[in-house]
């Protein structure tokens, strides 16, 4: 299970949510190897006086929190942080000190989904990648 949070001013998210959801999707198929199917993106477009940010950041500048089951080696999760900085960087031309990625893990057994304990699904991927 993996679920998407990206922040990121209205003006400048809004435009591009679609293809910047296709560029990450595409990175966790190929680095999680996740089912192609299990796309959760939630955009969270702010208006300007509700996102603060270092002076050396731009308008352009995005957060996004990646909030998975606990399992995977730390040279995946290296290897999908620069896959995703590399394809938003090179796709949409935001500047990598714009973009900045937190991968947040859970047990399985903290996850409630489809009326059962994380722990009790069976998946068609492998979480130990």
């Amino acid at each position: 299970m993996v679920q998407i949070k990206i922040y990121g001013l209205a003006p400048i998210l809004n435009p591009i949510k679609a293809e910047l959801s296709d560029i990450i999707h595409a990175s966790l198929v190929k680095v999680l190897k996740i089912s192609p199917e299990k796309r959760f993106h939630r955009f969270l477009p702010l208006d300007k006086t509700d996102f603060y940010y270092p002076p050396d950041r731009t308008e352009n500048y995005l957060v996004i929190e990646i909030v998975m089951f606990d399992g995977r080696t730390v040279d995946t999760k290296k290897q999908l942080l620069r896959d995703l900085i590399k394809s938003i960087n090179e796709q949409l031309q935001i500047a990598v000190n714009d973009i900045e990625i937190t991968i947040f893990e859970t047990a399985k057994h903290n996850w409630g989904i489809r009326g059962v304990p994380g722990d009790e699904l069976n998946l068609n991927y492998k979480v130990e990648v």
